[in-house]
């Protein structure tokens, strides 16, 4: 290799460098400009209405008279959708992925993760119309009081969204543990099934963990198809067959253009944005918390 060529490779690498410098110092930046504007914005909102009734408050009606800003029908909401979520994605998405690391053939594998993930392809306003016009009225054959809009065909749809993400992230968490931790197991008497459930499961908990950290995002975060399904009353409820409003739904709502710019219910959006936020922000943290613990154990 001559003189030129090795400083064209270092004049290549140097820009390269900066290259990726600029895109990850932009990530950096757009992050903290987002989290500017919600706090600043969110300041504003709280000169008019006090903390207490915005984060204790039963009662959200500020597009309506007279007005209330209370969010936690709008927690509520979201949380139905989230627990929803995690009692059907996760024990499925689990199972799923446990069939395809440990007992499915090399066939059978390359026929049903990809059918999986053609799943997470489809848009999210087409599982909001499958809702409403298959979900629902199938929940309503069976529990008749069920209303149009409500929680739990909105659940049961964005669990169908999240079920290829959990079962692709646990199948390659599952795959990634040594063949060794199988092999000493089944030298030592193992059955099959004890060998997934005592050896393989526990050394890959990290990834699977990580898996439901991010269903439960998706959940939070979801839009369309929870708009569409479940509907856009803020009621105060646990009952999942009755019609709710998350907290990304009500953001879709005031941000259709009709509500106007700079009034106290277009602040309303960045109060409400700061919840989901902070939320999404803390469920991280918790989750990276526990992966680096059980990280730690099975190194």
């Amino acid at each position: 290799m001559t003189a030129l060529s090795r400083k064209s490779i270092r004049w290549g690498e140097s820009i390269l460098e900066r290259v990726f410098f600029l895109c990850a110092f932009l990530s950096v930046i757009t992050t903290a400009v987002v989290i500017f504007i919600l706090i600043r914005e969110t300041l504003i909102f709280f000169e008019s209405v006090s903390v207490t009734e915005f984060l204790f408050g039963t009662r959200w009606t500020p597009l309506l008279e007279p007005k209330s800003y209370g969010i936690l029908p709008l927690v509520a909401g979201t949380a139905l959708i989230v627990v929803g979520v995690a009692l059907l994605a996760l024990p499925i998405g689990v199972a799923c992925a446990v069939f395809l690391s440990e007992y499915a053939s090399a066939r059978a594998r390359s026929i049903i993760k990809p059918t999986l993930e053609i799943l997470a392809g489809i848009p999210t306003v087409v599982y909001g119309f499958f809702a409403l016009t298959f979900v629902t009225p199938l929940i309503r054959n069976f529990i008749p009081d069920t209303q149009v809009f409500n929680a739990a065909s909105a659940a049961i749809v964005v669990g169908i969204m999240v079920l290829p993400m959990v079962a692709s992230l646990c199948d390659d968490a599952l795959r990634a543990v040594p063949q060794s931790l199988r092999h000493g197991a089944y030298s030592l008497g193992a059955t099959s099934f004890e060998v997934t459930t005592r050896v393989v499961v526990p050394a890959g908990l990290s990834g699977i963990f990580a898996a439901f950290v991010l269903a439960v995002s998706r959940a939070i975060g979801e839009t369309m198809a929870v708009t569409l399904a479940a509907g856009a009353t803020p009621n105060l409820t646990l009952n999942p067959l009755e019609s709710i409003q998350t907290m990304t739904a009500y953001i879709v709502q005031v941000s259709l253009g009709d509500t106007p710019a700079g009034s106290l219910t277009y602040q309303t959006l960045f109060a409400v944005a700061t919840v989901l936020f902070a939320t999404t922000l803390i469920l991280n943290i918790f989750g990276t918390w526990i992966m680096r613990r059980f990280r730690e154990v099975y190194e």
